[in-house]
């Protein structure tokens, strides 16, 4: 897993692209054959981007998914693609494992920053979905010469900031899925409901998110899913951590600027190491919360991805953990 996806863009091959150019360009075949039957009910349909209007001609059957957790959405909704980005270094089949038994069979790894052209066209997609990015006119150039590609909803200002809610309608327009996609955004919308109604307390305290990756410290802020999935808990969060983020999702904290992580409860996770770095830290275990017992480090890497994971699969899959953690932290 890595802290969320950098802003930077890999830059592609010239020849990788004029590779897959001339793919796209010899696509004729798959246009007549598409030509030759009917749609599925509902299509062909607009769905509105970030980037502009997409045609989607027909129900897509090649799917691929390049953004953070579209894969695991499209999974919920019933859809298996054909192609993922595994952005959190699963492993095959490149989802958590509360999503990998939907497969019935492994799909293929496309890169995830730098996007595998060659790989991606090998299997003739219909759709790239590519819903939660980072918002870059670059990567979207990139690759719509292999198929129409939904990228974020309009409106998404912070990167890699489309919301769960979002991100589950977005990919059930393209799918024709909104039933399910409401069903889905509504049983979790009600079970968060639930928990702030068996914890209010939360209401009245705030929270910092951080993690710690490649020798830093950083905060993650609303607009991520580790914060939101907090905040929708019930916990304020921290404005301070907030107000240093400037359209970005994740902060980088220098050692002087951990003390920054100091809330009614900080939840901290490594990207990459053990906890026991964490644990013993005398940094991090010198802020006030730390000291005063109200400091969580996630130490299970699953649950660790799954807080991170910004699905509605994944986060009923942290939920299950993360709430008793923090109960029993604040009774301490």
């Amino acid at each position: 897993m890595n802290p969320g996806p950098s802003t930077r863009f890999g830059m592609i091959a010239a020849g990788a692209l004029s590779t897959v150019l001339l793919a796209a360009c010899g696509g004729g075949d798959a246009d007549s054959s598409a030509s030759s039957g009917a749609t599925a009910e509902g299509y062909p349909r607009t769905v509105e981007t970030l980037f502009g209007d997409v045609e989607i001609e027909d129900r897509p059957e090649n799917v691929v998914a390049m953004g953070w957790s579209d894969a695991e959405t499209a999974l919920a909704l019933g859809v298996q693609p054909v192609g993922v980005a595994d952005w959190q270094a699963y492993g095959e089949p490149y989802v958590g494992p509360w999503a990998a038994d939907l497969f019935d069979s492994a799909p293929d790894e496309v890169g995830t920053m730098e996007p595998n052209l060659e790989a991606i066209a090998s299997l003739d997609p219909d759709v790239i979905l590519d819903t939660r990015s980072d918002n870059s006119q670059e990567r979207h150039d990139l690759l719509s010469p292999v198929s129409p590609v939904v990228g974020p909803p309009p409106g998404v200002e912070v990167t890699y900031g489309t919301t769960w809610q979002d991100q589950t309608r977005h990919v059930a327009e393209v799918l024709a899925e909104e039933e399910r996609g409401e069903e889905l955004v509504t049983e979790l919308e009600d079970r968060f409901a639930e928990l702030r109604e068996e914890n209010p307390d939360f209401a009245d305290m705030t929270i910092a998110v951080g993690a710690y990756f490649d020798g830093q410290y950083g905060a993650y802020v609303p607009g991520d899913t580790r914060a939101d999935v907090l905040t929708e808990l019930g916990f304020t969060y921290k404005p301070e951590l907030e107000e240093r983020a400037e359209g970005t999702f994740y902060v980088d904290l220098s050692s002087e600027l951990v003390e920054e992580l100091d809330a009614d409860l900080t939840v901290v996770f490594p990207i990459g190491d053990t906890a026991d770095f964490l644990n013993e830290d005398p940094v991090l275990q010198g802020i006030p919360s730390a000291e005063d017992g109200r400091l969580i480090v996630l130490e299970d890497p699953e649950l660790g991805n799954a807080f991170s994971s910004g699905s509605t699969l994944g986060v009923h899959h942290a939920l299950d953990e993360i709430v008793p953690l923090i109960q029993e932290t604040l009774e301490d």
